[in-house]
């Protein structure tokens, strides 16, 4: 990234008088309230996200959108030939998924490149696997994603078919733990759940109705916590390859926890297991 200087010439380039691009953006293709990208790229909204996408080295970026204030925000500079088109927030409005808070910034980039299992299994007793069974809505997804990196898992675990795509709403509720958090799509979960196994790790999953609490059934290694979706939770083969059944010791004055919130509870228990 750049000095401002060099990046305010570019925004004299790219504005001519300096002055925003207006309603280019909203014309483009996909682009009025769909949140789509162009064929075979992802794009991106909100600070976090825009940021974190921008410091990630694996990614191709094609362009930012974006107001003046919004790029003031990142913390780092562009460098001076960053494909740049400023806009109104009203133009990015048309980009990205009805009133998704875009904080100024849109960026449309390459999508990320797959990992595979083997790549992120470390055994470290420390850096639990996240697996998801099922678990489709992208601010969930998303929200996971960020416990996981706050608590330094080595990776989340979905089915390709059952998960939702990269996005800009999960990045978004990622808050930029997508660009860092290894995201291992899988066809088969239950063949991911047996590799996973087979590298060593007790694999717990989450379900109320289990006689265990989850701090009863963790081991001192390596764990694998598997968390089924809200309402149906954990399919019955999934249950099947699971080593331990375990559940939060909620009050029953409350029948269960969102998906995400179990996922950082969880997280937080193996973190802090003695």
């Amino acid at each position: 990234m750049s000095n401002r200087s060099d990046r305010q010439d570019g925004d004299r380039e790219g504005g001519r008088s300096g002055k925003p691009l207006r309603g280019r953006a909203g014309r483009m293709k996909n682009g009025r309230g769909s949140g789509r990208a162009s064929t075979g790229m992802v794009r991106l909204w909100g600070r976090h996200a825009v940021e974190a996408a921008l410091k990630n080295p694996n990614r191709s970026h094609r362009k930012l959108w974006a107001t003046r204030e919004g790029v003031e925000s990142l913390d780092g500079e562009l460098p001076s030939d960053f494909p740049v088109e400023w806009a109104q927030p009203s133009d990015l409005a048309r980009l990205v998924a009805r009133d998704a808070p875009h904080q100024g910034l849109v960026l449309e980039c390459s999508p990320l490149e797959d990992i595979f299992i083997d790549d992120v299994l470390d055994g470290d007793p420390s850096r639990p696997v996240v697996v998801l069974d099922q678990v489709t809505d992208p601010h969930n997804v998303g929200a996971i994603m960020r416990s996981a990196a706050a608590f330094n898992a080595c990776a989340i675990v979905t089915q390709d078919r059952h998960a939702p795509p990269e996005s800009g709403t999960l990045a978004k509720s990622a808050s930029g733990a997508l660009e860092v958090l290894p995201w291992v799509r899988v066809v088969n979960l239950a063949r991911a759940l047996e590799e996973i196994a087979e590298a060593g790790y007790w694999r717990i999953g989450l379900d109320g109705a289990a006689q265990s609490t989850l701090g009863e059934a963790l081991p001192a290694g390596p764990v694998a916590l598997v968390l089924g979706a809200e309402g149906d939770g954990m399919r019955h083969n999934i249950v099947q390859h699971c080593d331990a059944i375990a559940k939060l010791p909620i009050s029953e004055a409350m029948e269960s926890l969102n998906v995400s919130n179990a996922a950082a509870i969880a997280l937080y228990a193996a973190a802090t297991r003695g």
